[in-house]
């Protein structure tokens, strides 16, 4: 019986439907495929179905209901397995479709819905007949609802107008009671716009009058503000004229001081190894008897080169240092790059300040080494080592400024020795009056 209507020449497979399904009637197919989904194998299901066969129904009808419908109408053999079913679930309906005579009480939706999926003769028929039905339901439920709305809408304008009634009574009411009040207020605003006429009369009186005393005190204390600050700009100024008078007079005397004791020490030191060295005796003679001697040369730092020594021999650089108050200022950078460039910066400094400190403990002299500050990438943490001043150069000054500045700090007459292989500072620095003195010189003598 089942394949009989599953597909037999005699049944509705040839029928076609010329219109699309209606929507209700697509909804309870839907519903049918979906129960009966439950019913058959993985292997049973079509291959784009076989995804869903897990689902729950209610699930399966809301995701792949397009795929079932669309499954059901292509596939036939699909379509007879939802049809038995089908068949085993609502074996009265599909009885009386079998008979050609549908129960009269039946939803015409449920009929066409089995109908379309159970293709009896005259399926189509059915499926028409039950999509008519449902529009005529749904016209005759949309007149339903709009005559209501008709209705209701018809109470809400008759009490829409009833209370229209009631309010413009009452603010007709209203309307009086305020023309009547506006009057009354109409005459209080006239005796008070009066009232307030006179009172700004008098008070651009009392203003006029407050604005001239208000001037007249402002341009006094405009005037007093203003010999304020002249006299107290004249006060700034006599302080800071005697505070840089004195700043000046003390700082002059002190740098003069202490270039004049250095000086006189150095003229000392002088005298004192020139006479040990010419092995003077004792002065015996009397003043009357030396007018007519000689006064005796100093030995200056430019009188070693007369001596036989060669520029690069490190002997020079201890008779420069043996003179009375000699000061070795080193140019520190230049000498460390051109004795062991390969080294980090900081080990570079380390080596030299500490053969300066053991040359400055031989010696006796005074010695300063002068690094370049902008070679630093952050402050040096440094002891100086003993009898070594250690200075690096201030931002924006390089380090061949400061030693010039060093040199002529120093008073005339003193002998300055600069080790540096620089050219520059050889030449400013002899103009200065101090003695250059290469690097590698300085090198030959520290190793």
């Amino acid at each position: 019986m089942v394949e009989t209507t599953g597909g037999g020449p005699g049944d509705g497979a040839a029928e076609v439907l010329d219109r699309p399904l209606p929507d209700g009637v697509r909804r309870r197919v839907v519903h049918i495929v979906s129960d009966g989904f439950g019913g058959l194998t993985v292997g049973e299901l079509p291959a784009q179905l076989r995804q869903y066969a897990r689902f729950a129904p209610n699930r399966r009808a809301k995701f792949a209901g397009n795929a079932m419908a669309a499954a059901l109408e292509t596939d036939p053999l699909f379509r007879q397995r939802i049809g038995e079913k089908f068949r085993e679930a609502q074996p009265e309906l599909c009885g009386a479709l079998d008979s050609g005579a549908p129960p009269p009480a039946a939803d015409p939706l449920d009929v066409a819905a089995a109908a379309y999926v159970l293709r009896p003769t005259g399926w189509v028929k059915l499926v028409t007949a039950a999509g008519e039905e449902a529009l005529r339901a749904d016209a005759e439920r949309a007149g339903d609802e709009a005559r209501a709305e008709l209705e209701r809408l018809r109470e809400e304008l008759a009490a829409a107008r009833d209370q229209t009634r009631a309010e413009t009574e009452r603010l007709r009411t209203e309307l009086e009671s305020a023309k009547k009040e506006a009057e009354s207020l109409h005459r209080k605003l006239r005796a008070a716009h009066s009232d307030v006429k006179r009172g700004e009369a008098a008070l651009r009186k009392v203003q006029g009058e407050m604005d001239a005393v208000r001037a007249e005190g402002q341009a006094q204390v405009s005037a007093a503000e203003s010999e304020t600050r002249r006299l107290k700009a004249r006060l700034g100024e006599a302080e800071a004229a005697l505070e840089a008078t004195r700043r000046a007079a003390r700082e002059g005397r002190s740098v003069e001081d202490m270039r004049v004791r250095l000086l006189l020490d150095t003229v000392l030191d002088a005298a004192q190894g020139l006479r040990r060295e010419l092995a003077l005796p004792p002065v015996s003679v009397r003043p009357a008897e030396t007018v007519d001697a000689v006064e005796p040369g100093r030995m200056t730092p430019k009188d070693i080169a007369a001596r036989a020594l060669s520029e690069n021999d490190p002997a020079i650089l201890d008779q420069l240092l043996a003179l009375p108050q000699a000061h070795l200022v080193v140019d520190g950078y230049n000498v460390t790059k051109t004795g062991y460039p390969q080294m980090p910066l900081e080990k570079q400094r380390l080596r030299l300040l500490g053969q300066l400190s053991q040359l400055a403990a031989q010696t006796g002299a005074e010695v300063t080494c002068v690094f370049d500050g902008a070679e630093l990438a952050a402050p040096v943490l440094l002891a100086p080592p003993r009898g070594v001043r250690v200075l690096f150069s201030k931002p924006g000054v390089t380090a061949d400024e400061l030693i010039r500045q060093l040199v002529r700090a120093e008073p005339p007459g003193r002998p300055v020795i600069v080790a540096s292989t620089d050219r520059e500072v050889a030449d400013g620095i002899a103009k200065a009056g101090a003695r250059p003195v290469a690097s590698a010189v300085l090198l030959k003598r520290l190793s």
